[in-house]
């Protein structure tokens, strides 16, 4: 039986204060693909679907579809129904000498005006006027980056003395079904303090997690 996820009424609930009324959030680019392969076509709209991800793309489903992840770790919950990347990441490598478009790396929808990595995990983006998905976890870039761009897999994965920085992008679940399109606006609602960090949900940890004690 697939898990169920209540969606919170559209409340006075916090938001982040650094949102620039004149370049409100929004979405730039909508991108899906029905095999594994790197990169996802533009579209012009998407279809969210509750508990499952984008309507006909390769990574939907009420369970993990990343191929890596189902070969070594098996069947789990799928926290990564939906891949989102600012792009103002784009902008930053197009001057190390890249070009990236949206779709390139293979999420499915490219914001602007959203600090995607600096919002805490279970933050809502109400995405158009019905979808919504909250935000579960960083995207860990792979070496299919540098088979993609060689040299770009540095730009989106630094190591630093305290870890590793994530740069390509955030994943999330969908909680309400909904079409996304180009120009759609994207409302930003904060969970309930404290806050945590996105992180990389590496797939063992939730699995010793969701297990049962002795």
């Amino acid at each position: 039986m697939q898990k169920k996820h209540s969606v919170p009424a559209q409340t006075n609930t916090a938001r982040p204060s650094n949102i620039d009324k004149d370049n409100p959030p929004q979405v730039v680019g909508v991108q899906a693909g029905d095999r594994h392969s790197f990169s996802k076509a533009p579209k012009g709209q998407i279809r969210l679907i509750e508990n499952f991800g984008v309507e006909g793309d390769a990574h939907a489903g009420a369970t993990d579809q990343h191929l890596f992840h189902i070969k070594r770790f098996g069947q789990q919950h799928n926290l990564r129904q939906v891949h989102l990347i600012h792009t103002e990441f784009f902008d930053d490598v197009s001057q190390k000498g890249h070009t990236v478009r949206p779709g390139d790396l293979g999420e499915n929808i490219a914001t602007r005006n959203v600090d995607l990595l600096g919002l805490p995990t279970g933050t809502l983006l109400r995405i158009g006027g019905e979808a919504v998905v909250e935000l579960t976890g960083l995207r860990n870039p792979c070496h299919q980056i540098d088979n993609f761009q060689p040299g770009l897999l540095a730009h989106c994965k630094e190591a630093i003395p305290t870890g590793v920085v994530r740069k390509a992008g955030v994943m999330g679940i969908v909680l309400h079904s909904g079409d996304v399109q180009p120009g759609d606006g994207i409302g930003i609602e904060l969970p309930p303090e404290p806050h945590l960090p996105l992180v990389y949900r590496v797939p063992h940890k939730d699995i010793e997690k969701a297990a049962p004690s002795n």
